[in-house]
């Protein structure tokens, strides 16, 4: 079953990390693409870009409206997603929880509805 990771964190908490805190982070996550990789498990994944260079797109009565940013105020934004192919729900849990946005946002396991 594949299983879509969602990061979400407080882009502000993660702006704010020194250089070497920042470094850190990035070293871990690519231990934890290295090991889900290694295991065959690892289908894809991107980091995005800050909420500021976001535009949400809109279609009312036949217009499309555009506003910049995203269309939900929330106090974690989305930062990027991994996509996994495992066996079930609790294997996709396991890995989730070795993100280590984990410690201090969440992520959201949502499996893929195969079209």
């Amino acid at each position: 079953m594949r299983y879509v990771l969602l990061i979400c964190a407080d882009e502000t908490a993660v702006g704010a990390l020194s250089p070497e805190e920042g470094t850190a982070m990035l070293a871990e996550y690519a231990r934890w693409s290295e090991e889900v990789g290694g295991r065959g498990l690892l289908q894809g994944g991107e980091r995005l870009r800050p909420t500021t260079d976001a535009t949400t797109v809109q279609v009312r009565d036949g217009k499309v409206l555009t506003a910049d940013g995203p269309f939900a105020e929330t106090k974690e934004q989305l930062g990027g997603y991994f996509v996994v192919d495992c066996k079930d729900l609790d294997e996709a849990i396991e890995l989730a929880s070795k993100i280590p946005a984990a410690r201090h946002g969440s992520v959201e396991v949502r499996p893929i509805w195969e079209m």
